[in-house]
């Protein structure tokens, strides 16, 4: 071996040899993207097809139904909320009650659907809500991987009734969908305190 050979190999040996010290590599944790909430600021909703008001955020825009199922929604004020930052709705359902729609069957209903996403979640907490103008009714939220976190009715218990439900546009992962749902809830708490039926 000549004095430049000899040069490189033992270069290219201490390289080898430093390479080969006690490193241990791991995989990078899964990440979700970053979640930029927006400033909480609020508008009030009133429309002719709906009897009632309430104020719901301004990063938030209101869509009215034009068709379910194939037909013309049970009623004018059917809508949903319309979360653009989230990619999530909630979709709000009005019935005046009496005659078939009576008040037990309205709750019934709304249990039916509860009890449908319950099937698919971890557990289901209920907690009743009302506020000072007159409207009573009952928050359920679900955990883990259930189609909707969250859904609610409220009612005058004599001529209205407000159904809703919260959903994202996106496969069901509770570790990225809860902290979203967090921050909307207290929206959705906003909007159940300033309801008022006119």
């Amino acid at each position: 071996m000549n004095g430049s050979t000899s040069i490189i190999v033992i270069f290219l040996l201490s390289l080898f040899a430093a390479s080969c010290g006690e490193r241990s590599y791991y995989p990078k944790p899964r990440a979700y993207p970053k979640v930029n909430y927006p400033e909480r600021t609020y508008q009030e909703f009133q429309s002719p097809h709906c009897p009632f008001t309430f104020f719901f955020p301004t990063y938030a825009h209101i869509e009215f139904d034009q068709q379910v199922y194939e037909g013309k929604p049970d009623h004018a004020c059917w809508f949903d909320v319309v979360y653009q930052p989230f990619d999530a709705r909630l979709h709000c359902s009005y019935f005046a009650v009496g005659g078939e729609s009576s008040l037990s069957k309205l709750m019934e209903d709304a249990y039916v659907m509860a009890d449908k996403i319950n099937q698919r979640s971890n557990y289901m907490d209920e907690m009743v809500v009302g506020n000072p103008y007159g409207t009573g009714g009952l928050l359920m939220e679900f955990s883990g991987r259930a189609a909707s976190p969250m859904q609610f009715f409220l009612t005058d218990s004599t001529t209205h009734f407000l159904k809703a439900s919260l959903y994202f546009n996106a496969r069901v992962n509770p570790d990225s969908i809860q902290p979203v749902a967090e921050f909307v809830k207290e929206d959705v708490a906003h909007l159940i305190n300033t309801l008022k039926w006119e």
